[in-house]
């Protein structure tokens, strides 16, 4: 038999190692080359990975969410056609019943000792194995032989998708899942649901962790009259051709904060806290955080500072629609300089947002709302919103970051000089 072992590639940018997202093969796969395979996630996005050969797959490295170091075996192949198949991970069971009953006798001779061992298990003789619960054949099999019901049990796959490793941990636990008796209210449960974090939601995870261990943050908050840049958004709006896109305050503050950033340098920066030392960018690269399905994401708005306003609609609106339907490439999902982050569709008053390392600076948008205000001493109504803002302190003095907002906040109320 000819084999090819096909190690995970180095996506670039210093990538030591990968999660795997989702297998798009199984074992005994007749593969062509060229094929998508499976994708995986780096801490930028997530990569589909092809086939380099044909032939059959003879080995899955490991089950989809776990993380592959970079080099390391990923798929192999029988590239002459043999059906050899070795043994693979929990995540592939059979999902035929040939399989079924080729796996039958193995699967007998280790569940019944294990079943003796644990006999304090909730067996439920004639179990139903609920025909709507997420699962294969092998494991309905399983379940069935040893009389146990599958309602019983947490999956720890997509929507709850039951593995056999969680039917063994089920087994050895004794059952401790038990079902409430039909006789407790509805409204009562002691369930609990075990999600195992990963894709983009840990990457997610060890990004926060990382920056707030690492930055010493602190945050300014200062509200803003922006009665008069709404009243101009609007009437650009209003007199807009057809082939721009309507402008909402974002392009406006992008603006701003182009020109506000260029007395503050150190603001619009990378700080490399290992090798200590500071990149201070000329152009401006923004980065807009972004809620998708998938979770947060960052994609960057390259060279604000050599767009207009309509210019910014139009790049922001393609990036965000790009973005949520998960098609961005990693080139845009990377180089910010200093990020943006918008709450305001949801509402709140004041935020405190996590640098996204390794910049210096974060800014929060929060609600645009109508509050009384005293102007000239009368109360009068006028359109507010606060920007939360938050800075790395190693490199960013208090005085230096409050600076910036009140700069900020000058061009914001003053629209007519972001344009001068």
């Amino acid at each position: 038999m000819s084999e090819f072992s096909f190690k995970l590639p180095d996506l670039g940018e210093g990538i030591v190692e990968s999660e795997i997202v989702e297998w798009h093969v199984k074992l005994g796969d007749d593969v062509a080359e060229d094929q998508h395979i499976v994708d995986v996630m780096t801490d930028k996005a997530v990569v589909e990975v092809t086939a380099p050969v044909s032939g059959v797959v003879t080995n899955l490295a490991c089950a989809a969410g776990e993380v592959l170091a970079v080099g390391a075996q990923l798929i192999l192949f029988n590239t002459n056609g043999a059906q050899t198949i070795n043994a693979a991970s929990n995540d592939n069971e059979p999902e035929t019943e040939t399989e079924i009953n080729n796996i039958e006798p193995t699967l007998s001779n280790v569940a019944a000792p294990v079943a003796a061992e644990h006999s304090q298990i909730p067996v439920i003789k004639n179990a139903e194995t609920t025909p709507d619960l997420l699962t294969s054949p092998s494991v309905r099999l399983r379940a069935r032989n040893e009389g146990i019901d599958l309602g019983l049990i947490c999956g720890s796959g997509p929507s709850g998708r039951i593995h056999n490793s969680d039917l063994d941990a089920f087994i050895a636990s004794g059952g401790s899942q038990v079902s409430l008796p039909s006789s407790l209210s509805t409204r009562q449960t002691s369930a609990t649901h075990e999600v195992k974090i990963k894709g983009l939601r840990r990457i997610i995870a060890q990004k926060m962790v990382s920056s707030c261990q690492d930055i010493p943050h602190y945050s300014y908050i200062e509200e803003i009259d922006l009665s008069a840049l709404d009243d101009l958004r609007q009437h650009l709006n209003d007199n807009r051709k057809d082939t721009q896109k309507k402008l909402t305050l974002l392009p406006f503050i992008m603006q701003a904060l182009v020109k506000a950033v260029a007395d503050f340098p150190h603001c619009n920066a990378l700080y490399d806290d290992k090798k200590q030392i500071l990149t201070q960018y000329d152009p401006v690269h923004i980065g807009v955080a972004t809620m998708t399905e998938q979770g947060l994401l960052v994609p960057v708005m390259k060279h604000v500072e050599s767009l207009d306003v309509w210019q910014c609609a139009a790049q922001l609106s393609e990036l965000s629609k790009t973005t949520r339907a998960g098609k961005a490439k990693s080139e845009q999902l990377s180089g910010s300089t200093i990020t943006i982050t918008s709450l305001g569709a949801i509402g709140g008053i004041a935020s405190t947002p996590i640098i996204n390392a390794p910049e210096t600076t974060i800014i929060g948008i929060n609600k645009l709302q109508e509050r009384a205000v005293v102007r000239n001493g009368q109360i009068v109504v006028r359109k507010m919103m606060n920007l939360s803002a938050s800075f790395d302190h190693r490199i960013v003095d208090g005085f230096d970051g409050a600076q910036l907002i009140q700069a900020l906040k000058r061009l914001l109320e003053n629209p007519g000089a972001i344009f001068v």
